[in-house]
């Protein structure tokens, strides 16, 4: 199935939050996580990153990835024809752009068929005006906080300032949620908030996720 019918089947969810689970590796510890049935699944393949990818998941393990949850790939300030390269190798429906990427390449790799997901990184002092040059370049953005390293930083920003955000894209909230804040996530006022984005708060070590707490997670979340 390609990405637009996966991401039309996702989107018929119309009540419910989608829950993207980010920074996979282990292949049982994949599966363990499909198990529960998320929306997305995010594979990091920025070298940097504690939880890259490299070597260890073969690129049929990714395709034969059930059509009910999209596989995304995580990019850094990488180029089009290495995105479009690996999105290819691992046949990836969507990617998850979380370095300075311009306006420009959100564009070219939508224009291929791929769902985008732009990341930024949010303080107290966060512009939102300068998201306007990305409106319509991309299918969400991924609201994330500032930190030492681009994601996986394990702290929350204040969700208060995501009140000033003005623009038409939706978008998903990443950034230190645990379990402890699904009620307050629950309680946020905000129509454009989509999806919710976990990682480093559900592992026991960088890039093996506590199926455990996902399942947790998700069972609080999915919670009418």
């Amino acid at each position: 199935m390609g990405a637009a019918a996966n991401s039309e089947n996702i989107k018929l969810r119309q009540n419910a939050l989608l829950l993207k689970v980010c920074g996979m590796r282990q292949p049982e510890n994949i599966q363990e996580i499909l198990a529960l049935k998320p929306d997305y699944l995010g594979f990091i393949f920025y070298p940097k990153s504690t939880r890259f990818v490299g070597d260890e998941i073969p690129a049929d393990s990714l395709k034969n990835m059930p059509a009910t949850t999209c596989k995304v790939g995580v990019f850094v300030n990488e180029t089009y024809e290495t995105i479009r390269q690996t999105a290819e190798k691992y046949k990836l429906e969507a990617v998850q752009l979380h370095g300075e990427e311009l306006p420009e390449l959100c564009q070219q790799l939508k224009e291929t068929g791929l769902l985008v997901l732009k990341a930024f990184s949010v303080d107290d002092a966060f512009a939102f005006e300068t998201l306007e040059a990305y409106e319509g370049t991309c299918d969400y953005y991924l609201f994330d906080t500032k930190g030492n390293d681009y994601g996986g930083n394990g702290v929350r920003f204040n969700w208060d300032i995501l009140k000033n955000y003005q623009g038409e894209t939706p978008f998903f909230l990443s950034g230190g949620i645990d379990l402890a804040h699904v009620d307050q996530i629950k309680r946020l006022e905000l129509p454009l908030l989509k999806g919710i984005d976990i990682n480093s708060r559900f592992e026991l070590s960088p890039a093996l996720k506590d199926s455990a707490k996902v399942q947790a997670f998700f069972g609080k979340i999915r919670q009418a």
